[in-house]
């Protein structure tokens, strides 16, 4: 005989915690994540017939409601209701379905209906039911200060890459090297080895300096990769149940 529906066992259930109907609600409300996500894609399609919007239109209000009914549940069980409204997945819950319900009350202008498209932000609540994004999120917690000093030191060798090559380029190329700011487009596209070829250097200073960038880029790249494939490698599943993960 299965336990009473208590607050927290619903919220057990909604975390995909509960042993008996946890995994199963987890499981179909990834379902309806998909195929609202694929929805999504299907209207902006062109020339869909009017029989296939109706279809679509049925399953946006399903999905709404699905998601409202959830977000109105979690919020009743959640143990604290104001960190759930504006923690980081009580926000995606709330902007999902937002726009969509001040669509169907009457709001049908026109920024309403492009924010309709912010249904694809359900995609991010499927980072709820998946314990090695967890792992993932806990080992970015782990080296996030050594991060931020890295994309200090990161952003300051770009401005300064920046200025060396609008030195070198400035009278060759007055329009694409206009200024240091023109020339931080060129060391965005440079540091991380992109490499676009819409704004590159002609003189042979430009190109010698280019060539030291771009070697140099391939560390920078490779040092957050680094921290954060470091800091992965020492995480361990919590429970052995996230072996078993969904």
């Amino acid at each position: 005989m299965q336990p009473a529906l208590t607050r927290q066992r619903i919220h057990a259930i909604l975390e995909g915690e509960d042993p008996w109907l946890g995994r199963r609600v987890a499981f179909m409300l990834q379902v309806v994540i998909l195929v609202s996500v694929i929805a999504v894609g299907i209207e902006t399609l062109p020339g869909i017939s009017h029989e296939m919007r109706i279809v679509l239109r049925t399953i946006e209000a399903i999905t709404v409601l699905v998601f409202a009914a959830e977000y109105v549940t979690r919020l009743f069980v959640s143990p604290s209701r104001l960190g759930y409204a504006f923690s980081f997945f009580g926000i995606i819950d709330l902007f999902a379905i937002l726009p969509t319900l001040l669509v169907f009350v009457g709001y049908d202008m026109r920024v309403l209906v492009a924010l309709r498209m912010m249904r694809v932000l359900l995609l991010f609540k499927l980072v709820r039911y998946t314990r090695a994004v967890r792992r993932l999120s806990r080992a970015f917690s782990r080296v996030f200060p050594e991060l931020v000093v890295f994309a200090g030191m990161a952003s300051a060798l770009l401005y300064l890459c920046a200025t060396a090559v609008y030195l070198f380029e400035r009278e060759a190329q007055p329009e694409a090297f206009a200024s240091v700011f023109h020339a931080i487009w060129w060391a965005v596209v440079t540091f991380t080895t992109v490499g676009y070829g819409d704004v590159v250097p002609i003189t042979a200073g430009g190109k010698v300096f280019t060539t030291l960038i771009l070697v140099l880029a391939l560390g920078v790249v490779a040092v957050p990769t680094g921290l954060i494939a470091s800091a992965l490698s020492s995480e361990h599943p919590l429970d052995s149940g996230e072996d078993q993960e969904l």
